[in-house]
């Protein structure tokens, strides 16, 4: 009997657990060396976030800004920057920070970390610490 009514006050209380938005991982937060942005890295970076957009063809890039550091013994670049993803209609929707990562030892997989403007301040704050600051002020 007691062992069931300790069952279930943790089964209660399990579910009273607060969630927070979501934002970049704490990697995130470690120095990366700059490095320039050359044509196939950039090519790279778009086909990757390209992949999230709803209007992929009519998307422009703002600056890009990517750097190279290792976390927990593997080789990463990440790269911060935005995308303005034009609606249907043609019309603005703004340009969206991001923040993703590349995999050199993956056949430089892209992944995609964090993107939009509700997530501003967590991808500036990330990029930031990264030494990769960007402006994700709206344009």
């Amino acid at each position: 009997m007691r062992k069931t009514v300790q069952l279930l006050l943790f089964a209660s209380l399990y579910g009273c657990v607060a969630t927070t938005p979501p934002r970049p991982e704490p990697a995130a937060s470690q120095r990366a060396d700059p490095i320039a942005v050359s044509l196939a890295l950039e090519e790279t970076i778009t086909i990757g976030v390209r992949q999230h957009l709803k209007n992929p063809v009519a998307a422009t890039f703002g600056p890009i800004l990517a750097g190279e550091r290792t976390v927990n013994g593997r080789k990463e670049i990440v790269v911060c920057g935005s995308v303005d993803d034009r609606n249907a209609a043609g019309g603005s929707a703004d340009y969206e920070p991001f923040l993703g990562r590349i995999y050199p030892d993956a056949d430089n997989s892209f992944e995609l970390a964090v993107m939009g403007n509700t997530q501003q301040g967590a991808i500036a704050d990330a990029c930031r610490a990264a030494g990769l600051p960007i402006d994700t002020q709206k344009s």
